[in-house]
């Protein structure tokens, strides 16, 4: 691929995964902590908010910090879209397109580049790239949303319950 665009993959690849892995520290630690993101899952109509806080957490933490080394990072790409997902689908779709009115808008940018990533692979600078596992093209985009639309409609399936309106 050439020495800049592995630079710019390793760039996207820390990036993505440290504002994944700050999101989860701040669902864990930040202002309400996790029993305010309990909280705010249960708003959203999702049964054992305290189990969804927590599988946020180590999801976001989890996610992030593989792809911040390069490692498994299909999977970990998978991992962000499925939480973009939910998040954009539960909290952010009713208020429209733009971030400033809570809308989609942050949450689309980042599943839509945890699938670029995936087609684009790793790169060079990767545990998976030194250890033969980088899935890229087709077969890396395709796996990040099967996994993650999967993972998204298994947790939906199980634990979302709408609010009903009358």
């Amino acid at each position: 691929m050439g020495e800049p665009a592995d630079a710019a993959l390793l760039l996207v690849r820390v990036v993505l995964g440290a504002v994944m892995v700050a999101h989860g520290w701040n669902h864990w630690r930040g202002g309400g902590g996790l029993t305010g993101t309990a909280g705010w899952f249960a708003g959203l109509g999702l049964r054992r908010p305290r189990l969804q806080a927590w599988l946020s957490v180590w999801t976001e933490i989890g996610a992030g910090a593989l792809l911040a080394l390069g490692l498994f990072t299909t999977l970990a790409c998978a991992a962000v879209l499925s939480v973009m997902l939910v998040a954009g689908l539960l909290a952010h779709r009713p208020h429209g397109f733009f971030v400033f009115k809570e809308g989609y808008e942050y949450v689309l940018v980042l599943g839509v580049l945890a699938v670029a990533l995936g087609a684009w692979g790793p790169g060079r600078y990767a545990i998976d790239n030194a250890a033969d596992l980088a899935v890229t093209g087709w077969a890396g985009a395709g796996a990040v949303l099967t996994v993650g639309v999967v993972a998204t409609a298994g947790l939906l399936a199980v634990f979302w319950r709408p609010r009903r309106t009358t």
